[in-house]
């Protein structure tokens, strides 16, 4: 009997040590992960650059606008449990989304373009890393605008709407980053049309 307690005692020591080992290890093991995350690294050098700039240059909205953005991406990816990117179509057209390559792709691009049609929303397990944005031509009120890719980092739930008084694309998010053709290695046409001339696929859609 005196046997059977030591060794429910020596039992229960090993398993509380591993539960401390494990509440220690888990921030520990979090933190390297964030610590090689090239989109964490990059948002974190921003961040310092942009409170630089507050400094130097003085509280202005745009710095505090650009500023509040990084922390929130930057909050995004320290507090998210989901490492893939998920976007939803709110809006009454296709969206073009870029997520991961197929293997058997020859393209030299960071990622792919993909359909996403309108009232889906991409699977859980497949990484949505942002949205194409179709450049708009020049009219008597404004200047033409270039096509863009709206970036987000993993963890975010983008969801896309449409304006109803402009009917340009809403977002409930601000971007990780926003870049024009040549800027990122990322596959941004002209224009749609060019883009679903190259010829695109339907995203993992969640069911």
């Amino acid at each position: 009997m005196r046997l059977f307690k030591n060794t429910l005692v020596k039992i229960t020591l090993v398993c509380l040590l591993l539960l401390v080992n494990l509440m220690i290890a888990q921030p520990s093991w979090a933190g390297k992960k964030l610590a090689d995350d090239p989109d964490y690294i990059e948002i974190t050098k921003s961040l310092e650059s942009a409170l630089q700039d507050k400094q130097s240059q003085g509280d202005t909205p745009e710095i505090e606008q650009k500023i509040s953005n990084l922390k929130y991406q930057k909050y995004i990816l320290e507090n998210s449990e989901d490492s893939v990117g998920i976007c939803r179509n709110e809006t009454d057209k296709m969206l073009l989304i870029y997520g991961e390559k197929p293997k058997k792709s020859t393209s030299n691009y960071d990622n792919e373009l993909y359909l996403l049609p309108s009232g889906t929303e991409t699977d859980d397990e497949w990484d949505c890393q942002g949205v194409y944005l179709p450049g708009q031509a020049a009219t008597e009120e404004q200047a033409a605008t270039p096509a863009q890719a709206f970036k987000i980092v993993h963890g975010t739930r983008l969801v896309a709407t449409s304006n109803s008084q402009t009917g340009e694309i809403d977002f409930n998010l601000p971007p990780a980053k926003v870049f024009q053709s040549g800027e990122a290695n990322w596959l941004i046409p002209e224009n749609l049309q060019a883009a679903l001339d190259a010829g695109i696929t339907t995203a993992k859609i969640n069911d």
